[in-house]
Parts: C-alpha cells; sequence; structure tokens
C-alpha cells in the first residue's frame, strides 16, 4: 500500500507535469491548484481558464499498454467536442490547447475549459436522471466508429478480478470465487456485441456515457452540465442508470418516452447492475495504489454480498 506521503509525492509530480506541459502549450500558469484528486489528479491552471486531468490509479492494462488510455482519452475528448459544437450542456475540452492528450513525465492528460462550480449545491438526482435521457438522445446522433463495445466492463472487471488473485489480503477467497463465477455468467453479452443483440434483441445499443452521468454533473450558475466522460463507450443506456431504483427507473422512463426514445430493459438493467458490482469488487485491485478504496467500497461491497448470485441472464 502506497503511504501518504508517497501519494503526496505522486500529486506534486502529476501537478508538476501538467504544468510543465501547459507552459510549453502557452498557457500562463502562476497558480497552479488541485481541485480535488481520487483516480485523477484534477489541476485548476490559473490564472489560465483551464483545468487538466491527470489520470495517477490506473488499471493494469493502462500501466502496460499506455496506447490503451490514450485511446480512450481521445474518444472522450472527441464526443465531449461533439456535444459542445451542438450546443448541449456539457464541460467542453479547453479550446486554448490542442484537442488530444497529451504525454509528459509518465502521465497521459486532458485540457478542458474551466467551470465556476455553484458552491453549496444539493443536487436534485430525479433532474439530473431525466437530463440523461436527455444525453442519451443527444449521443444517439454521435457518428460512434472510433468507441469500443463496453470497453470499461471488458477490461476493468477481468483485469481487476485476475489481479486479486494476487491481493489475497484484500478480498475474502470466497467473495472472489463468486464474483469470478458471476463475470463468467454475465460476460459473453458485455464483450460481444453480436451477442448481446442475439440475447436482448430490443434493447439497441448506442453511445452512453459510462460512467453514472447523473452522477457526474457539475452544477453552475445558470444550470447543470455533463462531465467526466473518461469512460465513453458503445453499450446499452440501462448501463448508465445502473443502481437508480424505481423512482430513478420510472423517472427516466417518463423522459425518454417524452423524447421517443425505449424504456430501460429490466432484464438488461439486471445484467449491468451486476456488472456495477462486480466493478467495485475488481477496483480494489487499484487498492495498492489508492488505499483509501478499501473502506471507499466496503459498504458497496456488503450489498453486493446481500444479494443473490447471478446465475443465469
Amino acid at each position: 500500500m502506497l503511504t501518504p506521503e508517497a501519494i503526496a509525492a505522486r500529486t506534486e509530480r502529476a501537478v508538476a507535469a501538467a504544468t510543465a506541459a501547459a507552459e510549453e502549450l502557452g498557457l500562463d500558469v502562476t497558480d497552479p491548484r488541485v481541485l480535488y484528486e481520487v483516480f485523477s489528479v484534477i489541476v485548476h491552471l490559473a490564472p489560465s481558464p483551464v483545468v487538466v486531468r491527470v489520470p495517477t490509479v490506473l488499471p493494469p492494462s493502462y500501466s502496460t499498454a499506455p496506447e490503451t488510455l490514450t485511446a480512450q482519452q481521445r474518444s472522450e475528448l472527441a464526443v465531449t467536442r461533439w456535444l459542445a459544437d451542438r450546443g448541449h450542456p456539457v464541460v467542453p475540452p479547453s479550446p486554448l490547447v490542442p484537442g488530444e492528450p497529451i504525454r509528459r513525465d509518465g502521465f497521459s492528460m486532458t485540457f478542458w475549459q474551466f467551470v465556476e462550480e455553484r458552491p453549496d449545491n444539493e443536487p436534485d438526482m430525479l433532474h439530473r436522471i431525466e437530463q440523461t435521457a436527455h444525453l442519451h438522445a443527444a449521443l444517439r446522433e454521435y457518428p460512434c466508429d472510433d468507441l469500443g463495445f463496453w470497453a470499461p466492463f471488458g477490461a476493468y472487471i477481468p483485469e481487476g478480478l485476475a489481479e486479486l488473485k494476487h491481493l489475497a489480503h484484500l478480498v475474502d477467497p470466497a467473495d472472489l470465487q463468486r464474483a469470478q463465477q458471476e463475470w463468467d455468467v454475465i460476460a459473453p453479452v458485455l464483450t460481444s456485441r453480436a451477442a448481446f443483440e442475439s440475447a436482448f434483441p430490443g434493447a439497441d445499443v448506442q453511445p452512453i456515457h459510462g460512467d453514472a452521468p447523473y452522477a457526474n454533473m457539475i452544477a453552475i450558475a445558470n444550470g447543470e452540465l455533463w462531465s467526466d466522460f473518461e469512460l465513453v463507450t458503445m453499450g446499452a443506456v440501462e448501463s448508465d442508470l445502473a443502481m437508480v431504483g424505481p423512482d430513478g427507473v420510472a423517472a427516466y422512463d417518463a423522459a425518454a418516452k417524452a423524447l421517443g426514445l425505449r424504456p430501460l430493459d429490466t432484464r438488461v438493467l439486471r445484467v449491468t447492475e451486476a456488472a456495477g458490482r462486480l466493478a467495485m469488487v475488481a477496483v480494489l485491485a487499484m487498492a495498492p495504489t489508492l488505499p483509501t478504496l478499501v473502506d471507499g467500497v466496503r459498504p458497496m461491497i456488503d450489498q453486493w454480498r446481500a444479494t443473490p448470485p447471478i446465475t443465469e441472464i
């Protein structure tokens, strides 16, 4: 497990790399400020109106094949730029730098327009879930040739479970065995578009946010902006609504109907919720580089244990 001192040193290196890269791109950076950090270090490159995201806690494939991370970052930049160009409420890439991931000192980073977040915000989650239907309606038009099929699930879960076999102190062997068995059940339809469409013929596939868009919105003075498209991918919309509960499903379905979209498919939602829970187990594989994950995901793993194992699609 990394010590707090080692994590602080990593953050310092990330800020230094971001600052150096920004200055080489012609930005004025005299007061870089870390806004927050979990899996990435998010830095406002003050006084420039630019925020840089520097991923620092990564799954194994991103560490051994950095081009995988770069490709996903390119997808994120392309999708958000496309949405912004069409007037949709999204945090856009910064127009002050080239719209490409920048690699510096071992980090791959992306640059975004700084927006002033509204303080003391208490989000209306049902309203945000309704806005997720609007996001899906917009993304249906995106030319998706550059997006993989459920890329996060197909990489993070099997990689994480494999890594956890060597980290027995982080997960109970019985939990790991159950997680692997559940993944073996649902993996065929989450790693093959043809298999998914065969199993769920009424549930179409389209570009999706990939990571609970209703929880990744930034409140500003005159509304809210979609953000954090790091896991954007092709998939079923149910993946963006996993575990919102009956009220959330009803709110989404009502908004979807008004937009001419299909309602959520309960069978697909069951599978994507199972995948979401497995992702919470698999993410423990990154705990050695982010020790707070152990306590952070414990409640969700407890909830997973309380659910019946998924044994069939």
